[in-house]
């Protein structure tokens, strides 16, 4: 008698924090955290890291060096706070974004996006932006359309790191700039132990205390630990189809940026 084939998705496992959970699972699960903490989630960003997050998406622009009339795709963008900066830096060039000047922010969380939208009015940004609901291991965009691809703070959170990685490669023209800005492994022995018990203690108590979800935050935490290193990353770019990858570690390692090119 022939039994029926499993789901690939049941079937196969991965990482939740320090759990092994079913890969549907694990998108229904991180669904779940960010429905949860979308209110809370800039908020959360300036008090877990002193605003220290602002200095490192500060350097990832600049390490862009964003231009007018460029194509750049804010993957799990959430609230926009890349696509916001993304626009911010071509004006300050001296022009206001011209009409081929645009950020794409995908994220497949709606109340994130909506926060991000609302955030987009309050700012003034009225133009240049779009608003997509999608899977960053499934992008609903044109193969080679992007100059650039941007990715922060959310590649730890997809289900199959390898496939998003792999969609970068796609949508990106060849000579695309790709920038994953994560959590990364502390390279500094007398910094790794502060920074585990501030983890592993004070972030959850500031989720408990702020965005009342102790469980989201602890999670986030769990997340950066399974995360790969650096080297791993690196190998998983090129193996993707992105060459001349770079590493430019943040704060001790605390964080890293990865900066590839779809060649």
């Amino acid at each position: 008698m022939e039994t029926e084939k499993p789901n690939n998705d049941e079937a196969e496992t991965t990482d939740f924090g320090f759990r092994q959970v079913s890969a549907a699972a694990k998108t229904k699960l991180v669904d779940d955290v960010f429905a949860r903490i979308a209110p809370h989630y800039d908020l959360m960003n300036d008090l877990m890291s002193g605003g220290i997050h602002r200095l490192w998406k500060r350097t990832l622009l600049d390490h862009l060096n964003p231009q007018p009339g460029m194509r750049l795709l804010d993957a799990a963008g959430g609230t926009g706070d890349i696509a916001f900066r993304f626009l911010d830096h071509v004006q300050a060039k001296g022009c206001n974004a011209p009409a081929n000047t645009e950020a794409f922010i995908c994220d497949r969380n709606e109340a994130m996006l909506r926060i991000g939208a609302n955030r987009a009015i309050d700012r003034g940004h009225l133009r240049g932006l779009r608003w997509i609901c999608g899977d960053a291991e499934a992008l609903p965009i044109v193969s080679a359309s992007l100059d650039a691809y941007i990715i922060s703070f959310g590649l730890r959170n997809v289900t199959r790191i390898d496939a998003t990685l792999e969609e970068a490669a796609r949508v990106l023209k060849p000579g695309g700039h790709f920038l994953c800005l994560e959590f990364s492994r502390v390279l500094l022995p007398g910094l790794a132990g502060f920074y585990n018990a501030y983890s592993f203690h004070v972030i959850p108590l500031l989720g408990q205390l702020v965005a009342k979800d102790r469980e989201a935050y602890r999670y986030l935490v769990e997340s950066i630990r399974r995360f790969p290193s650096q080297e791993d990353l690196s190998a998983r770019l090129r193996s993707s189809g992105l060459g001349h990858v770079r590493v430019r570690n943040l704060s001790g390692g605390i964080a890293a940026i990865h900066s590839a090119w779809r060649v």
